[in-house]
């Protein structure tokens, strides 16, 4: 793929295309855990409701849809525009089902969600000058650590959602 002034145009299409896939994804996981059992009968709070982390998940796809789609129509025009890295798209996606297929029911919650932050990190901070690299390494260790702790505690004592 060139990186010329030509792609701009098609970066923009497809990013716009992105964000309606990620809009209308959004949306109906918005309206699918409005849907769902709020347990009012048996004393539960909006805290404790099942379709509320899906719906926060939902509504912040709908958001980060929005501002992909607003960059894009305001790049369409622009002459280079950054062209959509098909590498990272992929990588992501790797990562994320080696998180939820390979980690999460095989490790505890805590240990494979900082694993996945960590190799996120480290990952896409690879690229870092190698003088700079074992200083990325340890901060993306400690940002796993803490993501990890950070969201057992949040999940568990607070949401009272048991993970796996």
């Amino acid at each position: 793929m060139s990186s010329g002034a030509d792609d701009a145009p098609v970066s923009a299409r497809a990013d716009l295309a992105t964000a309606a896939v990620l809009l209308a994804l959004g949306i109906a996981i918005i309206v699918e855990s409005w849907g769902m059992p709020r347990f009012v009968v048996q004393s539960g709070t909006g805290l404790t409701a099942p379709g509320i982390v899906p719906g926060f998940h939902g509504a912040m796809i709908v958001l980060l849809a929005g501002l992909l789609g607003l960059r894009s129509l305001r790049q369409a025009g622009t002459k280079g525009a950054p062209a959509t890295d098909v590498g990272s798209v992929a990588l992501t996606a790797a990562l994320g089902l080696i998180y939820a297929v390979g980690l999460i029911g095989r490790l505890p919650f805590w240990l494979a969600a900082a694993l996945f932050v960590f190799s996120f990190t480290a990952c896409f901070e690879w690229r870092a000058s190698a003088g700079r690299r074992v200083r990325r390494l340890a901060e993306a260790a400690v940002l796993g650590l803490l993501t990890g702790g950070a969201v057992t505690y949040v999940f568990e004592r607070i949401f009272l959602v048991r993970l796996p």
